[in-house]
Formats: structure tokens, sequence, C-alpha cells
């Protein structure tokens, strides 16, 4: 719901931008504790804009804001500093998790959890570990799933609700949630443990970091899965960031 008292010092990140005139931008933002928002930043295109060099993406923000319109009037952009712009495949896989966010996330609904998990991510992306930027993804896939309520409980069987076996093997699928399927079956999976153990790592108290040292653990079955889901939950078939990455590969 669009509020006209005025917010100052909302942690945030730019999603995506917009042209709205020759001077203006209309901004996509995940603020921590309002959610996604709509801002027109006015005159931000202006050389002399002290907006202009403030609102990048992928860089931790203070914002000002206000307005009772659904897309509020951007009144001040701090950057909060400590980071450096991901580049390369880290700038893309940034680039990817805003496209989620975008996609998945309904405008004022506030996810103060997901957005620490975000900025968590958006660290890993910028930091010089690279062996670190897919276990990253696949703990934020994982966490924002949860989050909006698309990720079923690792630690049954979603239809039958049966306890799973530790060393059995289940997967996870769109339209049936986790299930078990027969060892043979050529389909992605994992031991009845692993989906414990992230369970487990979802539900820390530090449920990013501990369910990036999760995850590493399982990287290429966990993948496909989590793609396969979130494209089903998207309604595409290829997100556009993903298919840009492909492209730029194969080269």
């Amino acid at each position: 719901m669009a509020t006209s008292k005025r917010i100052s010092d909302e942690p945030a990140f730019v999603l995506h931008r917009y042209d709205w005139s020759e001077s203006s931008l209309i901004l996509e933002v995940f603020t921590r504790h309002h959610g996604r928002i709509a801002v027109v930043a006015k005159g931000a295109k202006r050389p002399s804009s002290n907006f202009r060099p403030v609102l990048l993406p992928l860089q931790p923000l203070h914002l000002a804001f206000g307005g009772e319109a659904e897309i509020r009037t951007l009144k001040g952009a701090e950057w909060v500093g400590g980071q450096v712009m991901p580049t390369g495949d880290a700038l893309l896989s940034g680039y990817y998790l805003n496209e989620l966010l975008l996609r998945l996330l309904a405008r004022d609904d506030p996810h103060p959890q997901l957005f620490d998990a975000y900025a968590a991510a958006v660290t890993v992306l910028a930091s010089e570990h690279g062996e670190a930027r897919e276990p990253a993804l696949r703990a934020f896939e994982l966490l924002l799933l949860r989050e909006i309520g698309l990720l079923p409980a690792l630690d049954m069987q979603t239809l039958t609700l049966a306890r799973l076996d530790a060393d059995a093997p289940y997967g996870l699928v769109a339209e049936a949630g986790l299930i078990a399927v027969d060892e043979e079956d050529d389909r992605p999976h994992l031991a009845g443990e692993r989906w414990l153990a992230l369970q487990r790592a979802l539900d820390d108290a530090a449920p990013f970091h501990a369910t990036l040292r999760e995850a590493a653990r399982d990287m290429a079955e966990l993948k496909p899965m989590l793609r396969t889901l979130l494209h089903y939950h998207c309604g595409v078939g290829t997100l556009r960031t993903r298919q840009m990455l492909v492209d730029l590969q194969s080269l």
C-alpha cells in the first residue's frame, strides 16, 4: 500500500531503471522495510544531478522517498560504500538476481530477511572469491523460493508428507514438490540426507551463509532442479540474463 509519509535512510538496491522523460528516470528498487517499490528520480539524467553517480545497480544505498501514488518520488540517495561493482560473469549473475526479484516479488510486500540474503549474495559476487559465486546463487534461489512460499519443505515428501530416508534419492519437481525417484532415473536428484541438510541450513539463524555452505556440496544436482522450478514460476522458458550469459560464453 502506498504511503504519504516520507521515508528516510531506507536500505535499498536498484534493480532496474527506465527512461521517464528527457531528464528523469523511473527506478525499480528493493528496499528492506517496504519491499519492491517504484520511484521517480527527477532530473537524474542531467550531468549535474546528485543522483547520477549514485543510482547504480548492485550497490548498497540509503534512500529517502515519499508520495501517495504507486510511483513514489525519490527525495535523496546516498551510497553506503564498502563494496565494488561486480564485473564479468559476476555482474551478469547480479543482474540475474535482479531479474528474479522483478519477476517474482509483488510490489509493496516487505521481505527484510530476503533483503539481507540479497545483500549478502551481492557481497559475495563483488568479492574475489569466484568459487563462491555459484553456491551464492543457489542459496539465494532457495531462500527466495521459500520466502515467497514456492519452496516445499525439504524434510518430507510433498505429496505424502512421509519422512525422507537419508539414503534414498529424491527429486524436486515443479508440479509435485519433493518426490521419491528411482535410482536409475536420469533426472537430477539428491539423497534424503542432503535435502535434510539443506532444510536445516534454511532454518539456521544465519540462513544465507549456512545454505551457501550446503549448496556448495550439491551444485551439479541443485542447479537444474532450481532452474526448472524458477522458470516454472516465472512463466518463461529461459530468463533473459541466463540466455545472455549462455550467448556470451559461446562467443
